[in-house]
């Protein structure tokens, strides 16, 4: 579901998280004031308002404490390309020469550079990975590994490519990792649930101005909801509007093309 809801268009998931919630939560409260009547519900004020406010503020504190943390998951994708476009740059500069394992390497670093961008951000989209990326990765450890017996490079110069194809395979191994979703299921049925007893813990209570009510409580849905909102926009960096973007690859690709 919280895939889903990232793919879509962000006006379509703010609707169906924030918008109809907040539209059914009003409903509700307005309902209930008519069947259960303004006397019965003032009697619950005092000692409504008491647990209200110890309800919200342990809300508020897991509701932030997700958001700091799957922000946090989402500037490491954001860093993990850009450490892989990093190291395929230092590769490129360190494979330079008109020999045929030369070549070969920069030219296998290249075709995983291109399927990366192709076929890596459409899968990780829908939580998978590219077999074909994988097969071309596996081809620049080849090109490498022929390089190094080539002898044409000393060997501080054979250990730095390697360090750095490690990296390059460190961050891809990083994104498609991210890209499977950061907040776990049990995390978000907590944040669901929670949500939701805190906008309908507002119905306990009763005021003259039902307008007022239905306002305030709307308003305290807006923000529940909101979190909620931020939380399934960036929960997988790889997927919809807000994924993280392959710039950094395109841009290697067109300093060495």
């Amino acid at each position: 579901m919280t895939l889903f809801l990232a793919s879509c268009p962000l006006w379509l998931t703010a609707f169906l998280l924030v918008i109809l919630p907040t539209i059914v939560s009003a409903w509700i409260l307005v309902l209930i004031r008519h069947r259960v009547g303004l006397k019965r519900l003032t009697t619950n004020n005092q000692v409504a308002g008491f647990k209200f406010a110890v309800i919200g503020v342990i809300y508020a504190v897991l509701l932030a404490f997700a958001v700091i943390v799957v922000w946090g998951r989402y500037n490491d994708g954001e860093l993990a390309v850009v450490h892989e476009a990093g190291a395929a740059a230092t590769l490129y500069r360190l494979a330079a020469g008109p020999e045929p394992e030369e070549v070969a390497t920069r030219t296998a670093l290249g075709d995983y550079l291109r399927l990366a961008i192709e076929q890596d951000w459409p899968a990780m989209s829908k939580e998978r990975e590219s077999p074909e990326v994988t097969a071309a990765l596996n081809d620049v450890y080849v090109a490498a590994l022929r390089l190094a017996q080539n002898g044409s490079r000393p060997n501080p110069v054979i250990a730095e490519m390697f360090t750095q194809l490690s990296a390059l395979t460190e961050a891809r191994r990083a994104r498609l990792h991210l890209a499977a979703g950061i907040v776990p299921v049990v995390l978000w049925q907590v944040l669901v649930v929670g949500a939701i007893l805190t906008v309908a813990f507002t119905y306990f209570f009763g005021t003259r101005n039902l307008r007022a009510q239905v306002l305030m409580t709307a308003t305290l849905a807006t923000i529940v909801y909101m979190g909620l909102y931020v939380i399934v926009a960036i929960d997988h960096p790889f997927t919809g509007p807000m994924q993280v973007g392959n710039g950094p690859l395109r841009q290697v690709l067109v300093d060495f093309r």
